[in-house]
């Protein structure tokens, strides 16, 4: 058993470890409002923009368009990884990883080459780890409102690639923001535009675009591709902020526990040392009567 000053020294090691975790837990829950709230804002926008895209893809007005037009045989495809720059938030890192792998290995069997955008210190780490895969990008320290500048590095990187014809195909992978608990590793297609199949409201069919439809499909085209990775990106921080909460709450109730197991531990001993103590006492007056 260790002593009684061995015990209190993990104690105070354990509480300390409690308060920073405890402080961890209260900035990611903070932060992850913010986020959530920032996530549920843009979201009406990205639904019209998802039905929008569906419902332009399938006018004849889209055929011609570089970011409508379907590349086929798919020979190569360009992913956006979208991970967080530190670790300490749970299985969210390794989620996002295991899921890009898995579409690695699909492209392998396939036949099919890839290139990858890599968003995120981890994403980037993780990434360049890996033997025959093209990175073509790499962003750091987003913010967690990307936009501006960052965004449109990511967009225009991924728009350029595809036009140009040196990728058929632009998947993002990203942890949706389900709810608080919820939190789901996904992989959306982005371009060629409107490929995600998404119901498509009476508002959006029954609104007159003027000039005309392609006067308005190039001017918006590149705008609604672009909410959807904003949005994505969103998703991810939102995700990330809750796993971390969560990561924190439970290392902080972890500490707790192996506090009190230590404190249990502790007195224990000492009530030992004393009953050896009072045993050793009462030993030495039996001898001196004797």
């Amino acid at each position: 058993m260790a002593s009684t000053q061995q015990l209190k020294s993990r104690i105070r090691s354990v509480k300390s470890t409690k308060q920073i975790t405890k402080a961890m837990q209260l900035v990611a829950a903070s932060k992850m409002r913010r986020a959530q709230e920032a996530d549920k804002a843009s979201a009406p926008y990205t639904q019209a923009a998802n039905e929008l895209l569906t419902y332009l893809a399938s006018q004849g007005a889209t055929d011609a368009h570089p970011l409508f037009v379907t590349h086929k045989p798919v020979k190569t495809r360009l992913l956006i990884v979208v991970a967080a720059d530190k670790g300490l938030a749970g299985a969210y890192n390794s989620n996002v990883m295991k899921l890009y792998t898995r579409e690695l290995k699909v492209d392998d069997v396939e036949g099919i080459a890839n290139k990858t955008i890599a968003v995120g210190r981890r994403a980037t780490q993780f990434v360049t780890r890996i033997k025959d895969t093209e990175i073509i990008g790499a962003y750091e320290d987003m913010p967690d409102h990307p936009a501006g500048a960052e965004l449109r590095s990511i967009l225009d990187t991924a728009r350029d690639q595809y036009e140009s014809g040196d990728v058929d195909a632009v998947d993002i992978i990203y942890t949706e923001f389900v709810n608080s608990l919820s939190q789901v590793a996904k992989i959306q297609r982005v371009m060629p535009a409107g490929y995600e199949i998404t119901e498509v409201s009476d508002a959006v069919r029954e609104a007159e675009y003027e000039p005309d439809l392609e006067t308005v499909l190039d001017g918006v085209a590149y705008r609604l591709v672009g909410a959807q990775i904003f949005q994505a990106m969103l998703d991810a921080k939102a995700s990330e902020w809750s796993m971390r909460m969560i990561a924190m709450k439970n290392a902080t109730d972890n500490a707790s526990d192996l506090a009190d197991d230590l404190t249990l531990e502790m007195n224990k001993a000492r009530q030992g040392a004393i009953t050896q103590e009072l045993a050793e006492i009462s030993g030495g007056v039996e001898a001196l009567n004797d």
